[in-house]
């Protein structure tokens, strides 16, 4: 993935979610679709529902992993990605600071 989006509009107002743990904009392309760029900070565990099928790029920082259905967390690094089912939820836990791309469909 770059380490940046072109020819996209950019949503002013943050998505803040778990009380300031993890923070996105909302990035929209011409063709109407939507992706988010944000960060989770250090140190949080987290659990996110998940409505459209995702795909969490990241971008930096290291976190681990579980997918519901899944027996065991994964880690993933700057680079990496996993998926995640419509009607879904996901459990992270970041080691250190940890941006990411979301898109979803």
């Amino acid at each position: 993935m770059s380490d940046k989006i072109n020819n996209v509009s950019v949503g002013t107002k943050a998505n803040v979610f778990f009380d300031g743990k993890c923070v996105s904009h909302s990035v929209f392309f011409a063709d109407g679709s939507r992706k988010t760029v944000g960060v989770i900070m250090p140190g949080s565990q987290l659990t996110f529902n998940v409505g459209a099928p995702e795909l969490m790029e990241i971008t930096g920082g290291e976190c681990s992993v579980k997918i519901a259905g899944e027996s065991a967390f994964k880690t993933y690094t700057a680079g990496s990605s996993f998926k995640v089912a419509a009607n879904s939820s996901f459990d992270i836990h970041a080691k250190d600071e940890v941006n990411y791309v979301c898109s979803f469909g």
